[in-house]
């Protein structure tokens, strides 16, 4: 019988673990690599320390982050499936009928901001994508704020929080898919478990942006004249960056029928009636294509050969690739148990469970601003706040399911809202990039992204405070299990 291999311990060797985390933060925020190329890079030097740390060989070591990415592998498939639906809501005018709905209600200096925050959190839901709802709502409501005369700051940061409203609870968002998959919870039972808080923030947020318009001028501007006001470069730089955006706009100006709006909901009544998540985000496709032939927003050979082509290989050719990297990633840190010292100090500050769920949720947020990228923050923090809660609670299987959809709910929201607060991560940067893009007459700062941000503030103060607190228990379906139900281990 062989000797087990002699695992390397001390003070050293808890430092060196952590090297790859930090190789991770330098390769993002200070070379500027992609998250694409600094995650095998960060996964190489996992790997080496972890052939040194557990004294394994390659085989072995690369053996445990294959296994990691295995357990995602059902991601992958709902990714594909979200990024067909955001293409098919982009370009058969679901995405534009939503905008126009709300645009013909009137907009004025005093509901221009809470109007484009309402319309920004329904588009976000419906395409899953808050880079894309920011390009292509921030020309509109940057120039009809112009027209009007309204708060231009609090405009933008209102629209800015609104595109991340469905980045972190849509059904086909990227980080809902990868946040839920590294937890291991179903995406619609996370959607449901933070429903209510969410749609909490939204009402909050939009009662705070009417009381600070009260004070602007009440006349009506015509959306047709803000569009036509956008600097035909500005269009086209626009076009190189979000080219669906153009489309949009384009959609926006010539009107598409009002029933177009109807594949957004077909897909949140079916999401909201528990059905699986990629029947949820069929529905979407074929009803967008069955009602765009009608409107002759579509025809089949586009929606097969251009949409749902585009969809699959956008996926494919980055999102994808990088997660299997992260999950892997993740799986060899923790063969090595890098993350032991820091879950020894979260217990340490915690007597409750509720305490310890607070504490993975500042972790998540610190996490986002280290790497300074949300989908990196999911997927490296993910597995250490999952280790965390897992090896130092005591709960029944249903119970610790119920903290896995908080913690994938963590892992999301401080990602996508916590980045509107920090002036360097990548959401923040695209953001004042778009903006001075479609709005040249003024010089946009991050600065001027967070400030008036009052989604982002209320969703991260509101989610820390509701935890620390226990008021969650008055939230819908947003409750934590609490003692003597769930114990932390002695």
């Amino acid at each position: 019988m062989s000797n087990p291999k002699k695992v390397r311990i001390g003070t050293f060797i808890s430092i060196l673990k952590f090297v790859p985390i930090v190789v991770f933060a330098i390769l993002i925020i200070i070379f500027g690599l992609d998250l694409l190329l600094a995650a095998p890079l960060a996964t190489v030097v996992a790997l080496i320390i972890a052939m040194y740390v557990n004294n394994n060989t390659f085989q072995e070591v690369f053996d445990q982050g294959i296994e990691s990415a295995k357990k995602i592998v059902v991601v992958f498939f709902i990714l594909m499936f979200a990024y067909a639906v955001a293409e098919c809501f982009m370009a058969t005018g679901v995405g534009a009928s939503t905008i126009n709905i709300a645009l013909s209600l009137g907009v004025s200096a005093r509901t221009i901001a809470v109007v484009g925050y309402l319309v920004t959190c329904v588009l976000s839901l419906a395409t899953g994508t808050s880079w894309g709802t920011f390009a292509a709502c921030a020309p509109i409501f940057l120039w009809l704020n112009y027209i009007v005369g309204g708060n231009l700051i609090l405009t933008v940061g209102a629209i800015a929080g609104g595109s991340c409203f469905g980045d972190n609870i849509g059904i086909i968002s990227d980080t809902t898919v990868l946040s839920s998959g590294l937890q291991g919870v179903d995406i619609v039972k996370r959607v449901r478990h933070q429903g209510g808080w969410s749609i909490g923030c939204v009402i909050v947020t939009s009662i705070i942006l009417i009381l600070l318009s009260l004070n602007l001028p009440n006349v009506a501007g015509n959306p047709a004249d803000a569009i036509s006001s956008i600097p035909e470069e500005a269009l086209l730089t626009l076009e190189q960056e979000r080219p669906t955006a153009v489309i949009l706009l384009n959609q926006v100006k010539d009107k598409v029928p009002v029933y177009m709006i109807i594949p957004l909901f077909v897909v949140i009544c079916i999401a909201f009636k528990g059905f699986n998540t990629m029947i949820c985000l069929g529905s979407g496709m074929v009803s967008s294509l069955i009602l765009g032939l009608i409107a002759k927003t579509v025809t089949l050979d586009v929606w097969l050969n251009e949409l749902l082509f585009r969809g699959f290989s956008d996926a494919g050719a980055w999102s994808i690739c990088m997660m299997m990297w992260v999950a892997a990633f993740g799986g060899i840190m923790n063969s090595m148990n890098a993350f032991e010292p820091l879950a020894h100090l979260v217990v340490k500050f915690s007597t409750k469970v509720r305490h310890l769920m607070g504490w993975n949720a500042i972790l998540c947020l610190i996490g986002n601003v280290a790497l300074a990228d949300e989908t990196a923050e999911i997927a490296t923090i993910s597995p250490i706040i999952r280790d965390i809660t897992e090896k130092h609670v005591e709960a029944s299987e249903k119970d610790m399911y119920t903290l896995r959809l908080r913690l994938a709910t963590y892992a999301d929201a401080l990602g996508v809202h916590g980045s509107q607060l920090i002036p360097w991560h990548s959401f923040t940067v695209f953001f004042v990039a778009i903006a001075n893009t479609v709005y040249p007459i003024y010089n946009f700062s991050p600065f001027d992204i967070i400030k008036l941000n009052i989604m982002s503030i209320v969703a991260v103060s509101s989610i820390l405070i509701l935890t620390f607190t226990g008021w969650d228990r008055f939230i819908p379906l947003f409750k934590i299990p609490s003692e003597p139900d769930v114990r932390l281990k002695k």
